[in-house]
């Protein structure tokens, strides 16, 4: 592995700005902290486009909205943990129209779905979950659904697609300095690692708060 050259000092600095700055100017919402990233040498069109998932140490966004698509047991578990959910007869409904199926994918940022089922989608629900890069993950029933979910939270997504020019939720504003400080160190080097050069390949790394100015970092 490369040695990060991500300086921490930098780091720590620019998070303390962003936290103080988010204290003098109270939210009514919980602002994200989120992580920019500007590529260079790299030319979408000819090299490969990378796509790549990885869980954090905390979780970034508290309030994400999962939906599980699952068999009698799950929906069952998903109900009395208050997690919208939906059966195979839900999904038939939608009878495979496209609108109604973009409006799911819209409605919530991620499914998860149960080992009967997840065969059954792309027949059930046609290509717009996949469209929309929001295919379920696999639930099975020898996890649980509370640790499957969390960690679905954790997970943050890296995709070249056009542009060279990447951002991804590391965290949010009420997180200690420490934790912040961990979630951007693991996303940061795993991006990197999926570069083709590296960090040859990272033109820019600056993290901001949702209503906050940018602070650059590398």
């Amino acid at each position: 592995i490369t040695m990060s050259k991500l300086q921490s000092e930098t780091l720590r600095e620019a998070i303390k700005t962003i936290q103080k700055e988010s204290t003098e100017k109270k939210r009514k919402f919980r602002e994200t902290v989120e992580l920019q990233i500007g590529l260079k040498q790299y030319d979408p069109q000819k090299d490969k486009r990378f796509s790549g998932t990885i869980k954090l140490p905390r979780i970034p966004r508290p309030n994400m909205t999962i939906c599980v698509l699952g068999d009698a047991q799950h929906c069952e578990q998903a109900e009395s943990m208050k997690v919208p959910c939906m059966t195979v007869e839900d999904l038939k409904k939608l009878n495979k129209n496209k609108k109604l199926v973009k409006k799911l994918a819209q409605k919530y940022h991620a499914f998860l779905a149960s080992e009967a089922l997840i065969k059954q989608i792309p027949r059930l629900l046609g290509p717009g979950l996949n469209k929309a890069g929001k295919f379920p993950g696999l639930i099975t029933h020898q996890e649980t659904m509370d640790n499957k979910i969390n960690e679905v939270k954790a997970t943050i997504k890296f995709q070249l697609k056009k542009s060279l020019c990447l951002n991804t939720a590391v965290g949010h504003v009420e997180m200690t300095e420490q934790e912040l400080f961990a979630n951007i160190n693991v996303a940061v080097n795993f991006l990197v690692s999926l570069l083709k050069k590296n960090w040859q390949n990272v033109k820019s790394l600056n993290v901001k708060s949702t209503m906050g100015k940018v602070q650059r970092i590398y």
